[in-house]
């Protein structure tokens, strides 16, 4: 049947119907984690940023991306060696990938060192602050940098010489070396060696010049240092050269749930392998001739896709030593007090503020000071029966909080904690507590071997004259008083009684054989979380079909989850506005035609960690607000436990929403948007706007409580 020209002309315009998995819909997640970690480079680059915090933002990103390598690139390597030929929801097999991630990193790296040479070391150089070469120095210099070669460093030394009789030594995980080319003169002609030095890690990386400092700071690296005294590690042998090269190894624990019956047994045994990982990556100084890396490759079963050639310092996350150099003030941000709110001050007896109605926190700018000030009235209440709470993340030897739950063991509370010892690179202060805490008589849970206790949650039941009463906390991060200065989140202090019910629930199924798999309020994941945000999406869709009011707001610091993608797509179809900040990893490709062309996705890079989670649904004008512990990840929805919790108290929800989203919102100073092609724009204010920085307008509230 012929069409008239008007139809056929609407028809051309329509965007062709594209299936919600086609692979070109969905951004790498690795790329995306890239992406990320290039925006935190921006910040290193950023000239308005104070110089030693971009110093930091240095070091910042070589910590990530070794993470990254230690985990992400260690488990497609996995796939790759077991012939797993699954394609990724971005259409990638897992060779692909690492060549993808391989390609787009020799950029960054590149990157990352121009901004260090050419910007931030020259501008430190001012400020008195420098790297000096040894052969810079003055002999009397030299000399003393020998004294304290031959007296603090030579006796940590152990050169391993590599030959017939010398096995390839064992390279430990993210250490420094030294390949060191040798000439032994002999009878019969010159004889070549190798060998390897081993960088001590308990040695300071940055070696002063100057004995006691006085208006300069000039360092000589450690591994110059060595390098400059070679000859007295090999007497007898002429040094030809060296060149500093590090190895990156697989850290993921990998836990069998059939051989997990102890988990703390078990979890103390993977510590142990975890520095025994297979290779996943080498860094090598440039111009390390081409038959060493190649051999280096060899020896640690590696292909030159693994191995990334450095114009410079190597293993620059060691360089927040002198980022946080206290005595330069000026060159750091300037420090703040977090607030108490107006609410609180003064207020010595917490449960009966929070009786009064909920009470929220925003860290860093409110102090996490209530927090733990809540578990410490807990355990010295004597109306207190019980208090039962989840670690994940705690503050060290030191916690506040873990002396206040052994205190109230001391005080014969029943005391109930669940300490995830699978915290990634926190496992072994984990187990200290952990041992701590059973001596005391807390009753220690370790959680499942197949699940990852993530949710942030804290329960105290009190006696009062009434009865039975609870007390709860949730959080969006961990009950760590450090880095609550360092991360935003949120805090959220109820006595709700609905509440109270499902997180007893929650807290049975913890420590015993509960098998919950509904909740009167809370998101619970692996229970109903999934569910129920999959439901939430899907209400905003059939709203906006209905022509209601729709729309889906949020913040969190990760979206991966193909499901919820393929919802959200759904959603956007359907004319929903979906506006999301999201820090880090996001698959979702927006403005896509037919697809996302509604889909707004943003992130913010700055001086705190943007690790809040709100979830806002419009629901036809009646809009709902949650906050909580889980990311739009696979893992947070199937392979965790957290939870995720309904803003109850409409005065609340409406200051998530107005003074703290809306201010997130329009920041113009530190907002990237994702594009459709995967890639980052910075947004600026345009001629008639004022510059706002969502994070110096809280801090500066803050101040001003």
């Amino acid at each position: 049947m012929l069409k008239s020209p008007e139809i056929a002309a609407a028809t051309s315009l329509q965007p062709p119907v594209r299936p919600l998995d086609d692979p070109s819909l969905y951004f790498s997640r690795e790329l995306s984690w890239l992406e990320f970690n290039d925006r935190v480079l921006e910040e290193a680059a950023d000239e308005r940023v104070p110089l030693l915090e971009r110093l930091k933002f240095i070091a910042i990103y070589g910590t990530n991306l070794d993470e990254f390598f230690m985990i992400r690139v260690a488990a497609i390597k996995q796939q790759i060696d077991a012939q797993i030929h699954r394609r990724s929801d971005d259409g990638r097999l897992p060779a692909e990938h690492l060549s993808a991630i391989s390609e787009r990193l020799r950029h960054s790296l590149e990157r990352q060192m121009k901004i260090l040479s050419d910007e931030i070391w020259p501008a430190l150089e001012r400020y008195g602050i420098k790297i000096v070469g040894i052969d810079e120095l003055k002999s009397a210099e030299q000399e003393r940098l020998e004294r304290v070669f031959e007296e603090r460093v030579f006796p940590v030394l152990t050169p391993l010489a590599i030959d017939s009789g010398h096995p390839f030594p064992y390279i430990s995980n993210l250490s420094l070396s030294l390949a060191v080319e040798l000439e032994e003169a002999k009878p019969e002609g010159v004889e070549f060696h190798f060998a390897r030095v081993k960088i001590p890690p308990t040695l300071p990386r940055f070696v002063p010049v100057e004995e006691a400092p006085e208006s300069e700071r000039r360092y000589v690296l450690l591994e110059d240092l060595v390098a400059h005294h070679l000859d007295a590690l090999f007497p007898g042998m002429s040094i030809r050269d060296s060149y500093t090269f590090r190895v990156t190894r697989d850290a993921d624990l990998d836990l069998q749930e059939d051989e997990a019956d102890d988990l703390l047994a078990a979890i103390e045994s993977e510590l142990q392998r975890r520095r025994f990982g297979e290779p996943v990556r080498l860094e090598i100084e440039r111009g390390m001739p081409e038959y060493m890396r190649d051999w280096l490759l060899e020896e640690l079963s590696l292909g030159t896709v693994d191995c990334f050639e450095i114009d410079g310092m190597l293993a620059l996350n060691d360089v927040m030593a002198i980022a946080t150099l206290p005595e330069y003030k000026q060159l750091h941000d300037p420090p703040f007090t977090p607030a108490i709110p107006k609410r609180l001050v003064g207020v010595t007896d917490l449960f009966a503020a929070i009786r009064e109605g909920d009470i929220l926190l925003h860290h860093p700018y409110e102090s996490f000071d209530p927090v733990v000030q809540f578990i410490q009235q807990a355990a010295e209440d004597p109306q207190v029966l019980a208090i039962k709470q989840t670690l994940y993340r705690t503050s060290g030897r030191n916690s506040p909080i873990v002396a206040a739950l052994l205190e109230a063991a001391e005080n014969e509370k029943q005391v109930a904690v669940l300490i995830e010892l699978k915290a990634r690179f926190d496992e072994e202060n984990n187990i200290d507590w952990a041992r701590r805490l059973e001596r005391a008589g807390v009753h220690v849970v370790y959680g499942f071997p197949e699940l990852k206790t993530h949710a942030k949650v804290t329960l105290v039941v009190r006696q009062e004259a009434d009865g039975i009463r609870r007390y709860m906390h949730f959080g969006t991060g961990n009950y760590n008083e450090k880095t609550a200065k360092l991360y935003t989140d949120l805090s959220l202090f109820t006595a709700r009684a609905e509440l109270g019910s499902d997180v007893t629930q929650l807290f049975n199924m913890l420590t015993g054989f509960s098998k919950i798999v509904d909740y009167e309020e809370l998101l619970v994941a692996p229970a109903n979380l999934r569910r129920e945000l999959l439901a939430l999406i899907d209400r905003e869709t059939e709203h906006a079909r209905k022509g209601r009011p729709s729309g889906i707001r949020g913040k969190l610091n990760a979206i991966t989850d193909a499901e919820v993608v393929r919802a959200l797509y759904r959603a956007s179809q359907a004319g929903v506005p979906v506006d999301l900040l999201v820090r880090g990893m996001c698959v979702v490709r927006p403005g896509v035609p037919g697809v996302s062309e509604t889909i707004r996705i943003r992130s913010i890079v700055g001086r705190f960690l943007e690790h809040s989670r709100v979830f806002i649904f419009e629901n036809g004008g009646d809009a709902q607000t949650f906050i909580g512990s889980a990311d739009w990840m696979g893992r947070n929805l199937g392979r965790r436990v957290e939870t995720v919790i309904p803003v109850l108290d409409p005065l609340i929800a409406e200051t998530i929403r107005s003074q703290i989203l809306d201010v997130l919102y329009a920041d113009n100073v530190k907002t990237r948007e994702l594009l459709p092609d995967g890639s980052y724009r910075r947004l600026h204010p345009k001629p008639d706007e004022l510059p706002i920085d969502a994070q110096h307008v809280f801090l500066t509230q803050a101040a001003h409580v």
